[in-house]
């Protein structure tokens, strides 16, 4: 019986250590990828030319990381200013000197369900990674 138990713990352990970096890996690089869309998308939107990040350009992010293998439905993108005005609104783009907030978020995906074997609780069902940043708006209105 002894013999038993500890193969079954070796095993869960053995799987643990084999797994468990592959499934660390994919998640690191799924925040990395978050990271790097919510800076590109801040560089765009808060660009001279623009001043906001409307739908369309959240869309466009939404097939960009759907590309990767992220559930375009599961992504959640907020988007405010640092004034409390609206930064996703096109026809009033936010003036020179203004912050615009973006913050991307996807779940785990029970992505960290192997920690169990080692008595590692996972996050909760409603976790969520993020990426996200500021940026101050560079638009002026031509005159």
């Amino acid at each position: 019986m002894k013999q038993l138990l500890v193969f079954v713990m070796f095993a869960s352990l053995f799987c643990w250590l084999m797994f468990s970096p592959i499934y660390k890996h994919v998640l690191v690089i799924r925040q990395a990828l978050l990271q790097q869309e919510a800076d590109y998308m801040l560089e765009i939107g808060a660009s001279g030319r623009y001043g906001y990040i409307d739908g369309r350009m959240v869309e466009e992010s939404r097939n960009r990381l759907s590309e990767y293998g992220f559930s375009a439905a599961s992504l959640q993108y907020e988007v405010i200013s640092t004034t409390g005005a609206p930064a996703d609104n096109a026809a009033s783009p936010l003036l020179r000197g203004t912050g615009i907030r973006l913050r991307i978020t996807y779940p785990y995906d029970n992505l960290l369900n192997i920690d169990r074997l080692i008595g590692l609780a996972p996050p909760s069902a409603d976790a969520r990674i993020a990426g996200g940043g500021m940026k101050m708006s560079e638009y002026v209105p031509s005159q």
